[in-house]
């Protein structure tokens, strides 16, 4: 049994086979998932980003409407398992795990999408989902691959493929773009490593570029699709329902008397409060008040600001897109002269939103939860401190960095313009339990000084053949 084990090519295989056994499986079981959003990714809605309606319209093409979907979700269960397995086969490679600790990078891999299926409110398979998630995924897996590759190996190679992926994860959802500037500071980090201090502007002018072609992609794309040179819209609405929410009505003040920007204002404020969705009514303890907040987020958005933007807009007999983007715009200029009044509040419920977001990463939203969510990222923090002194080149510890750099990039972004949602912050969720699974065993490896004695999930020999030995 241990020959058939340690045996790289079956152990790959079996690997592979857990993956393709599971979602597949999934797959058959559940089947399709189409739900409210999928309709706007099928339609190539404006609000959309381009990535996932252009490959959903390619599957559409190959197998026509009906069987195209089901083919899109059969491709990304496809791609989710070649993304897992070369993560965590690299994974496996860099830190001399036995096929034990490699089982355990797996399961960790596996949980969130049980997660999001049996115990969040949602109840879905991401990966059998209509979904720009469910794509965002497998690409995700990649760019943390060639990350990882980029910041261990320090080949431009893998500095280009990382970069690529995350172009690729910023064309199909807005709140990927982190994972361009994630890029940025893992390339500052190689060229620290390499004492190469003079090329540290390289890497941000390359993110210049590369968000002035994701800018420039959208708006060819929507041309094409709608006759419109344009970008994304929405994305100023979303923010301003926060805001209406954190607003008082004196606020409203900072119109002019007669102007649109007031009379939606005032419009707005009296529904909010009608529907009682308003930070005043949210409660007394931070988790009642970060609760009101998520409840309300969508019905502000869409019973009042969408609404009255659109009867207003729709009434100059201007076309859908037209009205998206007046709509955007007037949303832009209430909210740079509403924030400034309403800052103190709409920074508290923005910390909220945090809070959540941060909680979701890792764990589920519940008062018996949460503070162990807390004492894990405590946790996570002080053992790679631990690690670091003991190592200065410790792997572990960068995995961990990378794990908790995008969690803050992603609950902060997420959090400016909707509530962090666990199909949201699903991404971050296995890497940093496999940063901290990683951070343990070097711990105990340190520690042991002898590989058996890492709890049977270190590989002597391995270790050896790593380190040079």
């Amino acid at each position: 049994m241990n020959a058939i084990i340690n045996n790289e090519r079956k152990r790959s295989f079996v690997i592979f086979m857990i993956l393709l056994l599971f979602f597949l499986g999934m797959f058959a079981v559940y089947g399709l998932g189409v739900y409210n959003d999928s309709e706007q990714y099928i339609t190539m809605h404006i609000h959309r980003e381009p990535l996932y309606p252009l490959f959903l319209l390619l599957c559409r093409k190959i197998a026509g409407e009906s069987a195209g979907l089901v083919l899109s979700a059969l491709i990304q269960n496809i791609l989710t398992v070649l993304g897992i397995f070369y993560l965590v086969r690299y994974l496996q490679k860099n830190f001399s795990l036995t096929i034990w600790g490699e089982l355990i990078l797996l399961i960790l891999e596996l949980l969130p999408h049980l997660v999001t299926k049996y115990v969040s409110a949602l109840g879905i398979f991401l990966e059998n989902s209509i979904m720009s998630e469910a794509l965002c995924i497998p690409l995700f897996q990649f760019f943390l691959l060639f990350t990882l590759r980029m910041l261990f190996e320090k080949k431009k190679s893998d500095a280009v493929c990382s970069l690529a992926f995350a172009f690729l994860l910023s064309m199909t959802r807005g709140q990927m773009m982190t994972t361009i500037l994630i890029w940025m500071i893992a390339a500052g980090v190689v060229l620290v490593m390499q004492k190469q201090y003079r090329k540290l502007a390289v890497p941000l002018l390359i993110v210049v570029c590369v968000f002035g072609a994701r800018s420039l992609s959208v708006h060819v794309y929507n041309y094409f699709v709608t006759g419109y040179f344009m970008g994304n819209t929405y994305g100023k609405v979303n923010t301003l329902t926060n805001v209406i929410y954190a607003c008082d009505k004196d606020d409203g003040e900072v119109f002019e008397e007669d102007s649109e920007e007031r009379a939606f204002f005032e419009l707005f404020y009296e529904e909010a409060d009608a529907l009682t969705a308003s930070y005043r009514y949210a409660g007394g303890t931070v988790t009642e008040k970060a609760a009101h907040l998520e409840d309300y987020h969508d019905i502000l958005k869409f019973q009042v600001l969408e609404a009255h933007f659109s009867r207003y807009y729709f009434g100059l007999d201007t076309d859908y897109y037209t009205q998206s983007s007046l709509s955007d715009a007037m949303a832009g200029k209430m909210l740079r002269k509403l924030l400034p009044e309403c800052f103190g509040q709409w920074l508290y419920d923005y910390l909220l939103l945090c809070r959540n977001g941060f909680i979701r990463s890792i764990a589920i939203v519940h008062k018996w939860i949460n503070p162990a969510a807390y004492l894990l990222y405590f946790a996570a923090a002080a053992l790679s401190v631990i690690v670091c002194r003991k190592n200065r080149k410790s792997r572990a510890v960068y995995v961990m960095g990378l794990a908790l750099l995008f969690i803050i990039a992603n609950v902060c972004a997420t959090s400016l313009t909707i509530m962090c949602l666990s199909r949201y912050m699903i991404y971050g969720f296995s890497l940093f339990y496999m940063a901290l699974f990683l951070l343990i065993v070097e711990w105990r490896r340190n520690t042991a000084g002898h590989a058996e004695e890492a709890g049977g999930y270190l590989d002597k020999k391995k270790m050896r053949e790593r380190d040079g030995d």
